[in-house]
């Protein structure tokens, strides 16, 4: 019946008259009146009416702070966020030039303490030990069945390591703990050589396979691995290493982070738990959200003759408020957060390094056109919309800015993204296996009817 060629699913050619009338009844059958929400007071996407999120849980992981209480009211305020108790201002003001931030970054979440100088050699020699993969893996896993998107290769990568663990299942902390660091280790070599996989597989391009180097940070590891060359400047290993410890971790309530959680909660191994947090962060609405904001400048470049005319930059955001331009969404991608009001701390400190390395790539004429849009982006969305809540940009405003000035091609700015998050995962599924008993079951009301069932032959 089957051929030696992969079966192609998406290929229905032969039954798509029947196809077409199963999606007319499934979208027949599956509408909810979205005044029902209102009537039973359902928190859509676990957000009351003002867009907040409905509190679910306890965590001493992150802070994510957006207002200051004055006499009992909620004040804007500049974001700030914590990591276990520490601004994320000092955590990267106090590198003071050292390359390991990310690493020190990666102790403090989950041990809940900076470490000291001592307590990081041991860490990293941990560290240099466990990334690596072997050449049978590579060979049987990364380089088989490779396609263009990195974050599905990174979810079969994965799960596939529970069978090279010799106890996958158990969730102690300590055992879970080994596990982690072990995939935060990894999961560098995973998303870089399943992206070399793709390129000579799907693109016959020369394949090579560079090892990481022991006592190199992993920024400078994923560079390495990354270029042909293996050579990257002191300031492209700084700015990235800043870039995995900004996405490290943003409170518990985040899609990929609730994820992790909810998943956890069952009681299922650990790399079930990754597959699926990678799973939520791989949706357009979470951590792709900085492609959007690629393509979108992109755009913006091939349309604008003069990038600084404020005129001429601000009468195109109209239009694609308008929905006349770009992907005609009516949203300007990198702009706004659900929590952050009049800046998001992540962009703040991004942007300072995104210009440091626009100055050493020779490209201030496109920081500079990111930097107008920011302005004016903001006054525009809140005029089109009539809101009276600022709109700030996010850290996803300049990240894909940043990836792409260290040539990280865009296949990778979401696994990338994945890579900086796997600490707080681990962090947070530890808090979650250390503290909660119970598996995390919301609500769903019911709002269907009650139907008499009809054998076959007297339906109609």
């Amino acid at each position: 019946m089957f051929d030696d060629e992969m079966m192609n699913l998406g290929d229905l050619g032969d039954i798509k008259q029947d196809m077409d009338h199963l999606e007319d009844e499934l979208m027949k059958n599956h509408r909810i009146d979205p005044n029902l929400y209102l009537e039973y007071d359902v928190k859509r996407g676990l957000r009351d009416s003002a867009g907040k999120g409905v509190l679910t849980g306890l965590t001493e992981i992150s802070d994510v702070c957006a207002y200051d209480l004055v006499n009992g009211r909620r004040i804007p305020a500049e974001g700030s966020l914590f990591y276990q108790g520490i601004n994320i201002y000092d955590i990267v003001a106090g590198l003071k030039g050292r390359k390991f931030g990310f690493e020190e970054t990666v102790y403090l979440l989950i041990f809940g303490k900076m470490p000291t100088q001592q307590e990081l050699d041991r860490f990293l020699n941990t560290m240099f030990e466990l990334q690596c993969l072997s050449g049978r893996f590579v060979r049987d896993v990364v380089m088989k069945a490779s396609n263009e998107n990195i974050m599905n290769s990174m979810q079969r990568c994965i799960l596939t390591l529970y069978t090279y663990d010799s106890n996958p299942e158990d969730i102690a902390a300590g055992n879970v703990l080994r596990q982690s660091l072990g995939l935060i280790a990894k999961l560098p070599l995973i998303a870089v050589y399943s992206y070399h996989a793709y390129r000579h597989f799907r693109k016959d391009e020369t394949l090579f396979i560079r090892n990481p180097q022991k006592g190199l940070s992993l920024a400078e590891n994923i560079l390495l691995m990354l270029r042909p060359s293996g050579q990257y400047t002191e300031l492209e290993a700084k700015v990235l290493d800043i870039a995995l410890i900004l996405h490290a971790e943003h409170g518990g309530g985040n899609n990929s982070t609730f994820t992790t959680h909810v998943v956890t909660s069952s009681g299922t191994d650990t790399y079930s738990s990754v597959a699926a947090s990678i799973g939520s962060l791989k949706g357009p609405r979470h951590g792709g959200a900085n492609l959007k904001v690629q393509n979108m400048f992109a755009d913006i470049k091939a349309h604008i003759s003069d990038w600084t005319n404020e005129e001429e930059v601000a009468a195109y955001l109209q239009k694609i408020l308008d929905k006349e331009a770009f992907d005609h969404s009516g949203l300007i991608y990198g702009m706004g957060h659900a929590v952050y009001t009049l800046s998001d701390p992540r962009e703040v400190i991004l942007k300072k390094f995104a210009k440091e390395l626009a100055e050493e790539k020779g490209r201030m004429e496109e920081f500079a056109l990111y930097e107008l849009v920011e302005c004016l982006a903001g006054r525009l969305i809140m005029e089109h919309r009539k809101l009276f809540k600022n709109v700030c940009a996010n850290v996803d405003f300049y990240s894909g800015f940043v990836y792409a000035m260290l040539d990280i091609p865009q296949e990778l700015f979401t696994p990338i993204f994945a890579i900086a998050r796997m600490p707080g995962w681990s962090a947070h599924r530890l808090e979650e296996l250390i503290n909660a008993s119970k598996i995390i079951r919301p609500a769903y009301k019911y709002v269907g009817k009650h139907i008499e069932f009809q054998p076959i032959e007297e339906r109609s």
